[in-house]
């Protein structure tokens, strides 16, 4: 035995020597007290008073905390127990009897949970009055009893559990997106987040608690203006709720959308909803009701069009009216769910270098310095037949030029099949499908029931007319959703454009090869790099499949975002395309404990039903 365990075992045997000794006279809570003296204290915060630590202790001991909105708190137990014994179990929240500089900061936060997205209740708002008031009534009386000191040391533990729930619900969000069927690690995330020596070290004594509360959140520059054009919707929210107005009127039945020069009659009404949001100027300069559905409107309707994900016309149709008479509570709800959302991704992906935003039909690619390089339409997974596409997050690996399409059985079954009992086998030669054997070679003698039954598979030859283009980008993951091209150009005129099997098409795909490729130089055989030249053989050469991997993997995020700030300032909302805003505001209205198990079975995307 070395000598420093030697000397460490003696200690312990004086000890306990004198804990038997003391226990008869002084009790349990003094040779606890002794006890803490020998043990190594973690915290960095000011130390406090150890004289509740029987009390913390019988508290922490339980799972549930009668006194708070949400009493069960057994996932964050062992953190609150961790919280307590880093700091040798001293109260952590008042001092003297009297609440902390720092405790009155937090519970003024809580109340103002909702400017994040959050609810105050899930913190207690309402109730912390009457926990300050029976502290001071405690405090006043200099009341020792033992129902006091339980009042005190329930406070602190009920201040801990809150915080604690407030600082990971700004850092990791509530709902664990496994739980929706989003191949998202949340608790991964959690598991990583050591919050319990965070509060202990930066901000039971913190000068500023809303910095450290806000520096745990994401730190991202669409995340920080989403959460402060929330704040904006919520004051538009509460005049709305104060002076409410009528909705605008349906257009007549068969009365086509509106032009400048048209006739509406709610033209005033119009024009006040509009200037509500900042779409049509107010006052001298704005439009003039007087001169009915003018340019001006029209100006303004166009603008507040491409807010909303409509057709940028300024033509008043039925589509805008409708989205004109969301109320602001319900766009205030968007915001909550986008903030949310932005919460899962993993810390490595809160800035990532490729951000696709599926109800906005777009894509944003970032330079290494976080500026926006370029953004460009996308073909989302159409909205029926389990071929919506998931919110993940993904390392893009690879490049592949002039790829094959290796249909799954299951479109050979739903889709292919149809074609050949109608048109016969030459269905197949005709749209530049081959079949093949599980080596990969080509069968030529083959029949109809053997295609219906699997015993070959099928493949689309690589070309201009190959439903995937002449380029893919691949980040592997189980639904096998990649970036690719498409021949169906037309497809991109379109506002609402859900129109894949689950992947994400790229209106110009030749622009995202050379901003991937050219910045990875990832080719060894090109000596000068990637350019316009070099993507171009590659894509109309005749070297098929030609799998480029990337020396330094891009990070992807597909995300689902349907209140967004966008670089310019301006505000977009789309619609809930798959409903995923509706499933998540069912999850979070079952209240605390939020979903957290995952779900194994994924009903959004069928695997390998992707194109």
């Amino acid at each position: 035995m070395t000598k420093s365990r030697l000397t460490a075992l003696r200690n312990l045997l004086a000890v306990a020597l004198l804990a038997g000794v003391l226990l008869p006279m002084t009790g349990c809570k003094s040779v606890k007290r002794l006890f803490a003296h020998f043990h190594h204290r973690k915290a960095k915060s000011k130390p406090n008073t150890t004289d509740y630590a029987d009390n913390i202790q019988s508290v922490v001991g339980s799972p549930q905390l009668a006194m708070l909105r949400w009493p069960s708190y057994a996932d964050d137990q062992p953190t609150v127990q961790k919280f307590y014994d880093d700091r040798d179990t001293e109260l952590a929240w008042t001092r003297d009897g009297k609440p902390t500089a720092q405790t009155t900061r937090l519970i003024q936060l809580f109340g103002d949970a909702a400017k994040k997205g959050l609810v105050p209740e899930d913190y207690d708002a309402s109730r912390w009055g009457a926990r300050l008031q029976k502290l001071d009534e405690i405090r006043k009386k200099n009341d020792d009893s033992d129902a006091a000191q339980q009042t005190v040391a329930e406070f602190d533990v009920a201040m801990t559990i809150t915080t604690m729930r407030y600082l990971q619900d700004l850092h990791v969000g509530r709902v664990n997106p496994e739980a929706l069927n989003f191949d998202i690690d949340q608790p991964g995330k959690r598991a990583a987040f050591d919050v319990a020596t965070l509060m202990n070290d930066d901000l039971v004594d913190a000068n500023d608690v809303a910095a450290v509360a806000e520096g745990v959140e994401p730190q991202s520059p669409m995340y920080k203006a989403t959460e402060q054009e929330l704040t904006k919707y919520q004051m538009l929210a509460m005049m709305q709720g104060a002076t409410p107005a009528q909705p605008l009127p349906p257009l007549p039945e068969g009365v086509k959308p509106i032009a400048a020069g048209g006739t509406y009659a709610a033209v005033p009404a119009l024009i006040a909803r509009l200037q509500f949001e900042g779409d049509a100027a107010s006052g001298q300069g704005g439009p003039d009701p007087a001169q009915g559905y003018s340019k001006d409107v029209s100006d303004a309707v166009k603008h507040y069009q491409a807010r909303h994900g409509l057709t940028e016309d300024g033509k008043l149709g039925q589509a805008t009216i409708d989205s004109l008479n969301v109320p602001m509570s319900a766009r205030v709800q968007e915001f909550d769910d986008s903030l949310e959302r932005w919460r899962w991704l993993p810390d490595n992906y809160v800035q990532p270098r490729v951000f696709v935003n599926l109800p906005e039909f777009i894509v944003r690619t970032y330079e290494p310095d976080h500026s926006l390089a370029f953004k460009m339409r996308v073909v989302d997974g159409e909205a029926k037949g389990n071929h919506d596409t998931p919110m993940f997050v993904r390392l893009m690996r690879y490049v592949v030029f002039r790829p094959y399409w290796n249909l799954p059985p299951s479109i050979v079954k739903k889709e292919i099949m149809p074609h050949i009992s109608r048109s016969g086998l030459g269905y197949l030669s005709s749209h530049d499908y081959e079949v093949y054997k599980n080596d990969g070679s080509v069968v030529t003698d083959y029949t109809a029931a053997d295609l219906a039954h699997s015993r070959y598979s099928i493949r689309q030859r690589p070309g201009p007319q190959n439903s995937l283009g002449l380029v893919k980008f691949l980040f592997p993951n189980e639904y096998d959703v990649y970036m690719h091209s498409t021949p169906e150009l037309n497809l991109f005129t379109l506002d609402r454009r859900d129109r894949s099997h689950g992947c994400v098409r790229l209106q110009h795909a030749d622009q995202m090869a050379l901003w991937v490729l050219h910045g990875d130089q990832a080719d060894p055989n090109a000596e000068s790099g990637w350019d316009q030249d070099k993507i171009d053989d590659a894509m109309n050469g005749e070297n098929n499949n030609k799998t480029i991997g990337l020396k330094t993997p891009l990070p992807v995020v597909i995300n689902y975002l349907t209140a967004n700030a966008d670089e310019d300032g301006s505000v977009h909302f789309f619609n809930d395309i798959y409903g995923y805003d509706k499933e998540l505001e069912a999850a979070l209205a079952k209240g605390r404990p939020y979903e957290r198990a995952p779900v194994k079975v994924n009903p959004k995307l069928t695997p390998g039903e992707t194109e």
